[in-house]
């Protein structure tokens, strides 16, 4: 098994805090990884974009030229990567930030509506959450515990009550992926 993936959007939408986990989680599994980040040049509100290797067998580039996962945060990015995505492929959108969301018809898709779940949640900054839960459940890359496990470590001390709000975001994403 070899997932190559795109995770694209916005900076400050936590694509590459999506990418990072997905690599943790996968090295916790036992799984060869890799990530690369791409950053546009704007601190904010730019582009931003990780290549994301998952693989049971050694990873011989971390390059990722047709993918064969999106997660799309936004429309450029969803028009951006789309058409590379190999037939048969994942594509998730970002309903949220997608006007009239479309996915090719050789591709599986789901359309998460990120921001809106997030705000049911009552914190908007969970939405990246929302979208893994999707992703999670929809490919089963990594087991949805170990993620779980993983917000222990990354939010404590007088973050972790955010442990909670993180747990429910990947939950209600999952949903969108049954």
């Amino acid at each position: 098994m070899t997932r190559e993936m795109i995770i694209a959007g916005f900076g400050g939408q936590g694509v590459m805090a999506m990418g990072k986990t997905l690599i943790e989680a996968g090295l916790k599994e036992g799984y060869n990884v890799s990530w690369v980040p791409s950053y546009g040049p704007e601190m904010r509100g730019g582009t931003a974009n990780c290549s994301v290797v998952i693989s049971d067998e050694p990873i011989g580039s971390p390059v990722v030229t047709q993918p064969t996962e999106l997660i799309a945060m936004n429309g450029p990015s969803l028009s951006r990567f789309e058409p590379l995505v190999e037939p048969g492929g994942l594509i998730l959108v970002n309903s949220s930030q997608v006007e009239n969301p479309s996915c090719r018809h050789d591709v599986r898709c789901y359309l998460v509506p990120c921001m809106e779940e997030a705000g049911k949640l009552g914190n908007f900054r969970v939405a990246n959450m929302v979208m893994l839960g999707a992703y999670i459940k929809a490919t089963g890359a990594v087991r949805m515990d170990t993620i779980k496990e993983m917000l222990g470590a990354i939010f404590y001390g007088p973050k972790a009550h955010l442990v909670a709000l993180n747990i429910r975001a990947l939950e209600a994403g999952a949903k969108y992926a049954e």
